[in-house]
């Protein structure tokens, strides 16, 4: 019950703060893009408990940490170090229910997705003089990746999409910033990034599920 009640307020406030919010004053902005994270984060919290109960700890957590996050962006550097402790958290989160070795098609993805954005967009920053943001850009890849790749190991549909959804907003939000003005960046930004957050909410009960099942076979 309350999971569905939460789960239409999060895609109504989304709507909301992505389609209808002005970007000024900032500080509404930032109140509207808050919210819908912590309706996910209460939607996680509503969760069945489980074990192993880390799991559902570690994504509470990482969820809490990238609201955080999405305050903070507007403070660049700081909002990105804020992002990268979250999915440093998802990384842990996502080892916890680790089944199997990545697909060899995945892999290979990542890792030109990995050199295509480095050679891209930490290329265009250190050609532009902007060696301190260059290494952050460089760092910031290779965590979201190690992120995809974990996700891949867990064998779980949900966390899989939604690390796919994060690395595909994450990257639209640098590509923006960094080479080339994208159309509908807001949208394509925020749609996927909210998506991605309420899939790995919405892991723990497919996680726990899958646990009681095996239990009882």
């Amino acid at each position: 019950m309350w999971s569905k009640i939460l789960s239409i307020a999060i895609a109504l406030m989304g709507i909301i703060y992505i389609f209808l919010i002005p970007h000024d004053p900032v500080g509404l902005k930032i109140t509207f893009k808050l919210i819908p994270m912590l309706l996910i984060i209460l939607f996680a919290f509503h969760q069945a408990p489980g074990l192993p109960k880390i799991y559902k700890t570690l994504i509470i957590l990482g969820l809490f940490v990238c609201m955080l996050a999405d305050g903070l962006i507007y403070w660049f550097i700081v909002g990105l170090i804020t992002f990268l402790i979250g999915h440093i958290i998802y990384i842990f989160a996502f080892r916890k229910i680790k089944k199997h070795s990545i697909p060899k098609w995945a892999a290979a993805l990542l890792l030109i997705y990995g050199l295509i954005m480095t050679i891209w967009l930490a290329g265009t920053l250190w050609s532009e003089k902007e060696t301190i943001l260059a290494v952050a850009v460089v760092l910031y890849i290779a965590v979201i990746l190690t992120m995809g790749w974990n996700a891949f190991q867990t064998g779980n549909k949900f966390v899989i999409i939604g690390a796919t959804l994060f690395i595909f907003s994450d990257s639209i939000l640098a590509i923006n910033k960094f080479i080339i003005d994208v159309p509908y960046e807001h949208a394509l930004v925020m749609l996927s990034y909210y998506g991605a957050q309420f899939l790995f909410a919405f892991s723990i009960i497919s996680h726990y599920s899958a646990t009681r099942n095996n239990l009882l076979k």
